[in-house]
């Protein structure tokens, strides 16, 4: 926990009597929130407790219906992001707004390039560019390289450059660590510490609360579209957020493991699976004095394990290790791959996402990336949950739409989705609630092999329960379940085994009471003693 500013200087952004409706739902009800300089300030609360409204109106992306907003004492009003941007406010989203068929450097300054002679200045834009992602921690990012070429941790780190760009007055950090790899989230942290220090207000959102812990200096928790409470940080404990957060008493558990003596029969197995990716249309500037080498680059290789009925098994290390090309391995998404797959014992061949859904494979997968791999944002809650089912639901080309309500309704119930109908876009959703309907999708096919990437990522501490309850369910009723998740305690609570990857091959096999966060660091980091993992 960072100390607190004793002399920090009053509030200089203020917003009171905050009210937003949608139709007949209210987003935020009479919220307030006060901004310091030089001060790290965290917004928490579950998804849909109305911080998402509440930094759209921030930042101009909506109006408010109520309220005012006041900076340095004078009362201003946001017609769009740009005149927010204007007034010294910036936003780097959970959902990343680059275009990936430009370059880093056109990315960072697309609202404003650089001009010479009316045409925009190549050569100041680059080194614009590079001041601002080594003001962002990162400045191993070469400016002319394609963002469509950058894995998602590094385009967020983009973003955060892009931010930073305009020299604001407030930025605003919106789940922007949920997709960092562990090092990136270390440079953030000492980059917001050097910012904050420079007298920049920050406005911290994450539901990771030990980032709260150790990043800000003051908190304000909403539930239900109202302002719950501030305090400065550390004056409660993190049970006593939760509960202000959820509004019910939080215990903080894992729904219990099933107690075998053996292990079930396998229903999935992988035996030597590998993949070796060609590093291809990839286009780059080099430099004098560059080198820059391109070849095949081995991702995945001789993976053998076997997942068994009702088991949850997950997969840990460090993050880009191959947990994430090993399930899109599995669902047939990568090409090119060696070794076999087994299902219930037989060999089978996944030529692509069909084959891995169809009734011989029994397959789904949860995507990372839920907003551009899990859902079509504009059409409807119905349209989402149906499109993975169509051929279930149809005969003879005709979607039976008395059989696809009674399928929906039961997911809708299942998840528990929080929707004011299933006709609305499904954009108009919570994060948590988008993620449920990303589920409910697959489970509507009642799928027997369920692989999940990382499901949790950018969702409250209420949703991520749920989804613990309904993985052990799904596992109880008889499905093999293979879990990736970059939160270690989820990997300790809620699988039967974990497998480690380091370097694309898997090093490690914990279960039982060998399964602690020391041995999956260890492990993670391929060492072999306390001593060397702590080296």
């Amino acid at each position: 926990m960072t100390e607190p500013d004793q002399n920090a200087a009053r509030p200089f952004f203020r917003m009171t009597g905050i009210s937003k409706r949608y139709g007949g739902v209210r987003a935020l009800e009479n919220a307030e929130l006060l901004v310091k300089p030089g001060c790290v300030h965290a917004i928490l609360g579950e998804n849909g407790a109305g911080k998402s409204t509440l930094i759209k109106i921030m930042t101009g992306v909506v109006a408010p219906d109520e309220g005012r907003i006041a900076i340095d004492g004078a009362d201003v009003s946001f017609r769009s992001p740009a005149d927010a941007a204007r007034h010294g406010i910036a936003c780097v989203f959970q959902e990343l707004s680059l275009i990936p068929d430009l370059s880093v450097a056109d990315n960072i300054l697309i609202a404003n390039p650089p001009k010479r002679f009316g045409m925009i200045d190549g050569a100041a834009q680059r080194r614009i560019a590079e001041e601002a992602l080594a003001r962002a921690g990162a400045s191993d990012i070469h400016p002319r390289a394609l963002v469509r070429d950058l894995p998602l941790s590094r385009r967020q780190m983009v973003e955060i450059a892009k931010a930073l760009v305009g020299r604001p007055r407030i930025l605003i950090l919106d789940e922007a660590t949920s997709a960092l790899t562990a090092n990136d989230v270390t440079r953030v942290f000492e980059v917001l510490k050097r910012l904050k220090a420079e007298g920049l207000a920050i406005l911290y959102i994450s539901h990771r609360m030990h980032e709260i812990t150790a990043l800000a200096d003051e908190c304000t928790v909403f539930r239900n579209g109202r302002k719950v409470a501030s305090y400065e940080a550390g004056a409660k404990s993190d049970n006593e957020v939760i509960e202000m957060m959820i509004g019910r008493e939080y215990h903080n558990v894992f729904p219990p493991k099933p107690v075998r003596a053996v292990r079930p029969e396998p229903v999935l197995e992988c035996r030597e699976l590998g993949w070796t990716e060609r590093l291809r249309d990839i286009s780059f500037a080099v430099g004098r004095g560059e080198v820059i080498g391109l070849g095949w680059t081995e991702r995945l290789r001789d993976i053998s394990f076997a997942v068994g009925r009702g088991e949850v098994i997950g997969l840990g290390g460090l993050d880009g290790q191959g947990q994430r090309e090993l399930l899109l391995a599995l669902f047939g998404v990568l090409r090119g791959t060696t070794g076999s797959v087994l299902i219930d014992g037989r060999p089978v061949t996944i030529g692509g996402p069909v084959s891995a859904r169809s009734a011989d494979v029994g397959m789904a997968l949860i995507p990372e990336d839920r907003k551009t791999e899990g859902l079509m944002l504009p059409m409807t809650v119905r349209e989402n949950l149906s499109f993975a089912s169509l051929d279930h639901l149809s005969t003879t080309g005709v979607i039976d739409r008395s059989r696809e309500q009674e399928r929906i309704d039961e997911m809708v119930k299942l998840l528990a989705i929080k929707t004011a109908g299933i006709d609305i876009a499904v954009g108009s959703l919570s994060g948590g609630n988008q993620q449920k309907v990303v589920i409910a999708k697959w489970l509507m096919r009642h799928p027997r092999i369920i692989l999940l990437n990382d499901p949790t990522r950018g969702i409250d501490v209420g949703t991520k329960q749920e989804i613990y309850q309904l993985l052990r369910h799904l596992a109880d009723a008889g499905a093999a379940i293979l879990f990736y998740s970059t939160d270690y305690d989820e990997l300790i609570g809620c699988c039967d085994r974990v497998l480690v990857l380091y370097d694309g091959h898997v090093v490690t096999e914990l279960e039982g009471e060998g399964l602690t966060e020391h041995a999956l660091i260890s492990s993670a980091l391929n060492v072999r003693d306390s001593r060397e993992a702590a080296e």
